[in-house]
């Protein structure tokens, strides 16, 4: 799952909303580290209703122009719940090992305890 769909997901998960409700439901949920165009946003509801994730709500005009309200389905739900298990568990797994590398004998302080051989990522052996 893209990170505009967790975050559009998100938005969605309280109540139904409209396209321009979900730009600033997903930029307040993510701090500003998300900041969808309205294109963007647009193909990512597509994408969202041909899985069936979300579902059209209804339709309204407001001052002449329309606005789709969008819902999570139950699909939607076990989607982004599902998500949110496997971020959480991912970022665990990083605090676990960021915590071990400060732990690991012998290094350095301030270092992640791994030697210095010279065969980092970027051209190290596989």
């Amino acid at each position: 799952m893209t990170q505009a769909a967790f975050f559009v997901l998100t938005a969605l998960a309280d109540q139904p909303r409209h396209g321009y409700g979900i730009l600033r439901e997903v930029e307040e949920l993510s701090e500003g580290a998300v900041q969808m165009r309205v294109g963007t946003l647009y193909g990512v509801l597509d994408r969202l209703t041909a899985d069936a994730l979300i579902v059209l709500d209804r339709e309204e005009v407001q001052q002449g122009r329309l606005r789709r309200y969008y819902r999570l389905t139950d699909e939607g739900t076990a989607a982004l719940d599902a998500e949110a298990e496997r971020l959480a568990a991912g970022a665990s797994a990083a605090k676990k090992r960021i915590a071990e590398g400060r732990r690991t004998p012998g290094s350095a302080p301030g270092t992640t305890g791994t030697p210095a051989t010279g065969h980092g990522l970027a051209g190290g052996l596989a």
